[in-house]
């Protein structure tokens, strides 16, 4: 545990950056709440009383760098990432601290890579995006399965959702990509994401027990395809959603998470499946749980927790699977999720 080191926590008050925020003093650090709106973070302070306030916009560097002051880390929880991740980046950068986001925005995730992997590697510091649900689970897993193979040929994530009831800035990210993709869809292939107008197909996946073969959308593309990539020997990544969870997410009628207990989750379940392949030859690794906004928090703060005590394999900007022990990552978070690893 931790002994009351400070992180900042971009974006607190946010659904997502709550849960952080607890998971944070949960594990000992002491969180630093700040973000874009004064009247949010006093708000979010009242219910933690002792707790430093410090609002910062993105188009102002100096208040970042005195959100950022004393910290040991930030985690940038304040989307849509397109427009935070690079400002907050820099001013990590500046302070000379370890950066974490939770970025499910393939676009943004995949500038992070290409902007700042020179200048932090030179840096001698340490930017992880996409640590969260989308993005950073799919990758351990792929990672964990992969084992000793330096290759495959494809890897297939199936996302089991029961529903998807979309936060505000969830609808917010997926706009700013819809605009950034002049409407296409975007997918993983022989190496390279590649923009489309093709039609979805839907498609049986077998997902393991309880659940069970469920119907999926296929080529609903998540983040995966650029943190995967980014360290694995793989040309064909492909994501797959449930027809439930993907009826969520694209009405708008659908309304935000409810909590139904005292942790604040959802009833929402997750079951995520990820099969990698080379030749005739399968390997498999499951994780199941309730809430993937919620369990974003412990995948960001274990992140935290493993950069500042030195249990990473590389320096500059990495996903989760090759920055850190992926078996043992995803071990740690057994009180949040059911892993299953099947070489």
């Amino acid at each position: 545990m931790a002994t009351g080191q400070t992180v900042t926590v971009y974006g607190a008050y946010g659904h997502t950056g709550r849960f952080v925020v607890a998971e944070l003093r949960e594990r000992g650090f002491v969180p630093v709440l700040s973000g874009r709106d004064a009247h949010k973070l006093k708000a979010l302070a009242n219910e933690y009383p002792g707790l430093q306030v410090r609002p910062a916009a993105v188009d102002e560097p100096a208040s970042l760098d005195d959100a950022l002051a004393g910290a040991v880390a930030v985690i940038n929880c304040a989307g849509p990432f397109a427009t935070t991740s690079a400002p907050v980046i820099e001013a990590a950068l500046r302070a000379e601290i370890p950066y974490v986001d939770v970025a499910a925005e393939i676009e943004a995730n995949a500038d992070t890579f290409a902007r700042f992997a020179d200048r932090a590697r030179v840096a001698g510091t340490v930017i992880v995006p996409a640590m969260a649900f989308y993005g950073g689970l799919g990758d351990l897993l792929a990672t964990a399965a992969m084992g000793d193979w330096t290759e495959a040929d494809e890897a297939h994530i199936a996302y089991g959702l029961n529903s998807w009831e979309p936060t505000e800035g969830t609808r917010a990210a997926g706009k700013v990509s819809a605009e950034r993709r002049g409407g296409r869809r975007v997918r993983f292939r022989s190496g390279q994401l590649e923009y489309h107008n093709d039609d979805l197909p839907t498609v049986k996946w077998p997902f393991p027990d309880p659940m069970g073969p469920r119907t999926v959308v296929g080529e609903f593309t998540m983040t995966d395809v650029v943190t995967i990539p980014s360290h694995l020997a793989i040309p064909e990544v492909r994501t797959y959603m449930t027809t439930e969870a993907v009826g969520g997410i694209l009405s708008p009628d659908t309304p935000a998470p409810t909590a139904v207990d005292d942790h604040g989750r959802s009833a929402q379940t997750f079951l995520v499946d990820v099969v990698v392949r080379s030749g005739n030859s399968e390997r498999r690794a499951a994780a199941g749980g309730q809430d993937i906004y919620a369990v974003t928090a412990p995948l960001a703060v274990e992140a935290v927790h493993r950069i500042l005590t030195g249990q990473t394999r590389t320096v500059g900007v990495a996903s989760a699977g090759e920055l850190f022990d992926a078996p043992g990552f995803l071990r740690a978070l057994s009180p949040h999720i059911a892993l299953e690893l099947r070489p």
